[in-house]
């Protein structure tokens, strides 16, 4: 069963080469991988709240978030 992955962004620049990066490195037979633009998809910021994303981009892996970079918080995009 592959592991379910959520990359959060929102667009900008820094977020658009950590997509590239993640859609790269990512192993795609072992994660099922969504992308949430959050700019676009406003309605799921309280989704990625409460699985800890506190900027974008962030990445969550099995319900844990991992932050790359940092383009926007999340406060910012409310």
């Amino acid at each position: 069963m592959k592991t379910k992955a959520v990359f959060y962004h929102a667009g900008c620049p820094v977020c658009v080469d950590a997509e590239q990066m993640v859609a790269d490195a990512i192993d795609p037979q072992r994660f099922d991988v969504e992308v949430v633009h959050l700019g676009e998809q406003k309605g799921r910021i309280a989704e990625a709240e409460g699985a800890g994303v506190k900027s974008v981009p962030a990445l969550t892996i099995g319900g844990q978030p991992y932050h790359i970079n940092f383009g926007a918080s999340l406060q910012d995009l409310k």
